[in-house]
């Protein structure tokens, strides 16, 4: 399956590995819809499989508190991962789009176009379980969508409501008798810490004081204009942890491969000052 997938959409090595640790396999096709009903035959069976459940969005970081705004500007600020999380064929086309209808402001969450469904794509967040009453609003959204965004050659657009749980029976429910064609998915952030690190606070209180932030002077002249002005960097304790899950594509580390990375962070910072005082 992997492999027909790589060759079909061309990934690289590096995003093979990606799926595969991501289990894309057992997560593909998985939402929650009325495609079957809303839709024709090969139109639903390809938005089907198109749509996740649960979707992964590891490459974040937002903690334990945080409202639908940082959960939507996180996802842009990462927008790489986040297309390729979603899949072949999504194009971005704005956040918080402006939509008027009936003389009132609306703006949906995310708006996609996909270039084989041939179709607008609305995305609502949610940071909470799934509740019947998004369905309905969802329903708004793509009927707007339809009326005042599609053409005569689009699709039919297809809205998806991404939670961070949901009943599957309470969803299958709240999209029975709706028209329009609606998914329903989960996603999962990763942990704050690695595994290896939660459970041992001393072991965390010790890393944290040795990764304390500090700022390092990089001249960049010719980037940010000729002023000469320098930019500030910064480098807590999940700059290491996000250098290693780049570097090994996996999710857990042990305590060594943590503190070596700490060391090429300070040996960074030593050479970028060493230069910066060269300059003056």
């Amino acid at each position: 399956m992997y492999n027909k997938l790589s060759s079909m959409d061309g990934w690289s090595r590096n995003i093979l590995v990606h799926q595969i640790e991501s289990k894309l396999y057992h997560r593909q096709g998985k939402a929650t819809t009325n495609f079957n009903r809303t839709l024709p035959q090969a139109q639903s069976e390809l938005a089907q499989q198109l749509l996740k459940n649960p979707y992964t969005f590891d490459f974040l970081n937002l903690g334990e508190d945080f409202l639908e705004r940082d959960l939507e500007r996180a996802l842009i600020n990462h927008i790489r991962d986040f297309l390729l999380e979603l899949g072949i064929g999504f194009g971005y086309l704005g956040s918080q789009y402006h939509l008027e209808v009936g003389g009132e402001d609306f703006y949906i969450d995310l708006l996609f176009y996909h270039a084989h469904l041939h179709c607008y794509i609305v995305i609502d967040l949610k940071i909470e379980e799934f509740k019947p009453e998004y369905s309905g609003k969802m329903n708004f959204y793509v009927s707007a969508v339809d009326d005042l965004l599609r053409q005569p050659d689009d699709q039919p657009t297809i809205g998806m409501i991404l939670c961070k749980s949901k009943n599957k029976v309470i969803a299958e429910y709240s999209l029975r008798d709706m028209h329009k064609q609606i998914g329903v998915s989960v996603y999962q952030l990763q942990d704050i810490l690695p595994e290896a690190l939660q459970g041992n606070l001393s072991t965390i209180e010790q890393l944290e004081a040795e990764l304390e932030t500090v700022s390092i002077m990089e001249n960049i002249n010719g980037l940010s204009g000729s002023d000469g002005k320098m930019e500030v960097m910064h480098y807590p304790l999940d700059e290491a942890y996000k250098r290693l899950r780049l570097q090994t594509k996996r999710t857990e580390f042990s305590l060594e491969e943590i503190r070596n990375e700490v060391t090429k962070i300070r040996s960074e910072i030593n050479d970028n000052t060493t230069k910066d005082s060269d300059l003056i």
